[in-house]
């Protein structure tokens, strides 16, 4: 009798330590248990620690309450400056309401996925080109507010949403780069500019100083010939000053003096006489009626031409004076 007895006891223990074992649950630090006997939700969520319940009847499910970082695939659209580009992103998020989690949406991280997927797509579809490459943080918001508006009911909330990556056809890079060349080409040609307007404003300045101080431009001259001979050069170049240059083409295009005019006139050969007056004293001096031919004047020839000259004999002689 004692042994049945105490086989009864060890099976009834047995039985209360395999019921306990089946009714404890442990809920982590980070989790939350929500119960459901039945079918049907029983009281507030079980906080971490050790939970009861009872075999076979209730059913417990845990969920996790930490941030979940979800990252978006890379949609494709086109932006409102129609341009194609390939933009994915990251969700962080977490649970606040695990009943809601739980009842209220089947697969709160799959939901929330394509929530962001969508909220992506318009996001594009309303953005240029320019603010998906600089102004993503206002991006960021707008994206994370299309997303939150409908996970409130599903008992989740949206931490923060990131875009991660924006891909751009090659095209369109290599136009970019051409624009951003081009930019910094702008900006260095002005730059240059500039300085060349501050240096000649100094040059001018210089030019100003030397000119009250014409020694100022002697010791500047020795100054740049010592600088070209330190460089231990076979040539030495010399500066030539533009005032003789301007001296003597002023020289060579002023008048010459009145007393070499002069000169040069009284040194010129005289003009030839008329022809009439040479032929008709030829034809004079050559007539045999004539017992005594004088000798016809002879009009000087000062030029390199011939004349022509009577001799007492009759005959024509050419005379070159």
């Amino acid at each position: 009798m004692v042994q049945e007895l105490v086989t009864a006891v060890i099976t009834a223990g047995c039985v209360g330590f395999v019921y306990l074992a089946a009714a404890m649950r442990v809920v982590k630090q980070y989790e939350r248990g929500v119960v459901f006997r039945l079918g049907r939700q029983t009281g507030e969520p079980r906080p971490p620690g050790l939970a009861v319940i009872i075999p076979f009847v209730d059913r417990l499910y845990k969920v996790n309450m930490q941030i979940v970082t979800l990252p978006i695939p890379a949609q494709e659209g086109i932006t409102r400056d129609n341009v194609t580009v390939r933009v994915d992103a990251v969700v962080y998020f977490k649970v606040v309401d695990a009943s809601s989690a739980l009842i209220r949406v089947e697969d709160y991280k799959f939901a929330v996925s394509q929530m962001a997927q969508t909220s992506l797509r318009s996001i594009i579809g309303k953005s240029d080109l320019d603010d998906l490459l600089s102004n993503r943080e206002k991006l960021n918001q707008g994206l994370e507010l299309m997303i939150d508006s409908p996970a409130v009911g599903w008992g989740v909330q949206i931490d923060r949403v990131e875009i991660k990556d924006v891909s751009l056809p090659d095209t369109m890079k290599r136009s970019m780069a051409r624009q951003a060349e081009a930019d910094r080409d702008r900006r260095a040609r002005i730059i240059n500019a500039d300085a060349e307007f501050q240096a000649s404003k100094k040059l001018a300045e210089a030019a100003q100083q030397m000119a009250d101080t014409p020694a100022a431009l002697q010791l500047r001259l020795l100054q740049t010939v010592t600088a070209v001979a330190a460089e231990k050069n076979s040539t030495l170049v010399l500066p030539f000053p533009v005032e003789l240059l301007r001296f003597l083409e002023k020289a060579q295009r002023e008048p010459e003096p009145e007393s070499y005019q002069s000169l040069a006139r009284s040194a010129a050969p005289a003009a030839p006489g008329p022809p009439e007056q040479l032929v008709e004293g030829a034809r004079a001096s050559a007539d045999p009626a004539d017992p005594a031919p004088e000798e016809a004047p002879i009009t000087p020839v000062r030029s390199t031409a011939d004349a022509v000259t009577p001799d007492p004999d009759g005959s024509a002689a050419r005379t070159r004076t």
